[in-house]
C-alpha cells in the first residue's frame, strides 16, 4: 500500500467535526447524549440517508468509497448524515441504538492513497453493531485489515486520519487512529473530540504495535506509561489553533454538567459560537475565535450538518438532525422506525437538484451577508419554531406509542415528520423573503 500522500498546505487545509457525549452522573436521567458537527466544504451538499435492515451473502464483495471489503450476512438499519458523493456517513444512529460519528485528526503518520475512508467506517459500524463496544471492534477490525486511505473529499486529494466517537445507552467510547494504529478510551461520563489526538496515557486499550511501532519512528522515548498524543500528534499541517478553541468550548460545557445536561443543552452546544448563538466574523484567521464549534470558516470548514442522539436504557432513542449549520436551521425530531421525508434525503451538489438541505443552505448564505442584522431575528424564528416541534413531540410521544418501540404508529411519526420538514422548508423561504 503506497503511503504517500501529500495533503494540501495549511492555508487551504480542511478539517472537520467536532463531536461530544455525556453519560452517567453527567446527564438528565443518566441517558447517554451524542452530539455530532459535520464540518464539510460549504458548498458540498449533505443529505439524510435512511437503510433498511438486510439478509447478504456472507463474504461478498462490497463496495466502500475506494476499496471492497467482505460483506457480512445481516446489516441493521440505520439513518445518518453524509456527503452526497460519498458512499459513507459523517454520523448516525442505527435500529440498535448504537450513535456513531468521526472527526479528522492528523498525526506523523503519512495517510496511505488508498484505504477506507473514516465515513466508510462509520456506516460499516452503523450496518455491523448492535452495541457501543461491538462497533469499537467493527472499526478496529477493519483498520487493522485495510488502513485508512483516500481522500475525504470529492474535489482534490486530502486525507486524513480519523477519530469516532461510538455510544449506546450503556457505554461509550472515543477511538483515535492513526493508519492501522488505535488507541480506545472508554467514557466515564463525558468525551468531547475535534481535529487532534486528544488520548495521552489515559487510554484503555491500544492496538498491537501501536508504541513499538513509535519508538521505531523516534516519535516516542518515554519510560512511562505511553502517551499516544505526544507520541502521534502532528501539527505541521493543521495547527493548533484551528480546533483548541473548540475542543475548550466543548471541554468547558461538558465539564461544568451537573447532572441536568440533555439534549436541549448538547443543541445549545453544537451551535456555539465563542458563547453567541450566532456567528460574529473574526477577521484573524489565526485567532482561534474564528473557528466556533459551530463553524463559519471556509475552506478550513463549514458545518453542513448535525445531529443529537439522547440514548435511553427504558425506551427507544431520541434523534434530532440540523440539515445545514444548525445556527441557521432548526433541529428536526426524527423517528428511524418510520420511512423519513423525501425532503430530507433529497439533494446533490447541483444546487438545482432540490431537497431542504438547499433551502437551508440558501438561507444561511443570505443571512452571512450580514450577520448582525439577519442572524438574530433568524434564531429566534428557528428557536420558537423548534419549541413547537419540541412541544409536538410530547404529545406524540403516547399518541404515536413512542416509549413503546417495535409498537409505535409509524403512519403518525412519518406524518408528523413529513409536516415538520415541509413546514421547515415554508418557512425558510419566507425568511428568506423578509431578508430580501
Amino acid at each position: 500500500m503506497n503511503r504517500g500522500v501529500t495533503s494540501n498546505p495549511p492555508t487551504t487545509a480542511r478539517v472537520s467535526c467536532d463531536g461530544i457525549v455525556a453519560r452517567g452522573a453527567a446527564t438528565a436521567g443518566g441517558h447517554t447524549v451524542f452530539a455530532k458537527n459535520s464540518d464539510r466544504p460549504a458548498l458540498e451538499c449533505q443529505p439524510l440517508l435512511q437503510q433498511a435492515a438486510a439478509d447478504h451473502a456472507a463474504g461478498s464483495a462490497l463496495r466502500c468509497q475506494y476499496i471492497e471489503v467482505e460483506q457480512v450476512a445481516h446489516t441493521h438499519a440505520f439513518v445518518g448524515a453524509h456527503p452526497s458523493w460519498c458512499w459513507g456517513m459523517e454520523h448516525g444512529l442505527n435500529e440498535k441504538g448504537v450513535a456513531v460519528g468521526n472527526h479528522s485528526i492528523f498525526t506523523r503518520e503519512p495517510v496511505a492513497e488508498s484505504g477506507l475512508l473514516g465515513m466508510d467506517l462509520v456506516r460499516l459500524a452503523l450496518e455491523r453493531a448492535d452495541s457501543a463496544e461491538s462497533a469499537v471492534a467493527v472499526i478496529t477490525g477493519l483498520l487493522e485489515r485495510h488502513e485508512q486511505g483516500g481522500s475525504g473529499y470529492e474535489e482534490g486529494m486530502f486525507a486524513y486520519h480519523n477519530s469516532f466517537l461510538l455510544a449506546d445507552a450503556r457505554a461509550a467510547f472515543l477511538l483515535e487512529a492513526s493508519g492501522g494504529h488505535w488507541a480506545l478510551r472508554e467514557v466515564g461520563v463525558q468525551a468531547a473530540a475535534t481535529n487532534h489526538v486528544t488520548t495521552g496515557s489515559n487510554w484503555t486499550r491500544l492496538s498491537e504495535g501501536c508504541e513499538d511501532f513509535a519508538r521505531e519512528q523516534g516519535w516516542w522515548q518515554g519510560e512511562g506509561r505511553f502517551d499516544f498524543a505526544a507520541a502521534y500528534r502532528d501539527t505541521s499541517l493543521v495547527p493548533e489553533f484551528i480546533s483548541s478553541g473548540r475542543y475548550g468550548a466543548t471541554c468547558r460545557v461538558l465539564g461544568s454538567a451537573d447532572g441536568s445536561f440533555d439534549s436541549l443543552g448538547a443543541r445549545r452546544l453544537m451551535r456555539d459560537h465563542n458563547g453567541s448563538p450566532w456567528h460574529r466574523p473574526i477577521d484573524d484567521p489565526e485567532d482561534e475565535r474564528a473557528y466556533g464549534v459551530c463553524m463559519h470558516a471556509d475552506p478550513v470548514g463549514t458545518t453542513t450538518a448535525s445531529m443529537v442522539v439522547e440514548l435511553s436504557q427504558e425506551g427507544a432513542p431520541s434523534l434530532w438532525a440540523a440539515p445545514a449549520s444548525p445556527c441557521s436551521s432548526p433541529y428536526l425530531p426524527l423517528f428511524p422506525s418510520a420511512p423519513l421525508p423525501a425532503l430530507l434525503q433529497q439533494g446533490t451538489t447541483d444546487r438545482e437538484s432540490g431537497g431542504l438541505w438547499w433551502t437551508l443552505k440558501t438561507l444561511l448564505e443570505a443571512v452571512e451577508k450580514d450577520f448582525a442584522a439577519h442572524a438574530p431575528m433568524v434564531r429566534r424564528r428557528w428557536q420558537e419554531f423548534e419549541d413547537g416541534l419540541d412541544a409536538g413531540v410530547g404529545v406524540l410521544s403516547s399518541a404515536a406509542g413512542l416509549s413503546s418501540p417495535g409498537r409505535e404508529d409509524t403512519a403518525a411519526l412519518a406524518d408528523f415528520m413529513e409536516e415538520s420538514a415541509r413546514s421547515c422548508d415554508e418557512t425558510a423561504r419566507l425568511l428568506l423573503a423578509e431578508i430580501s
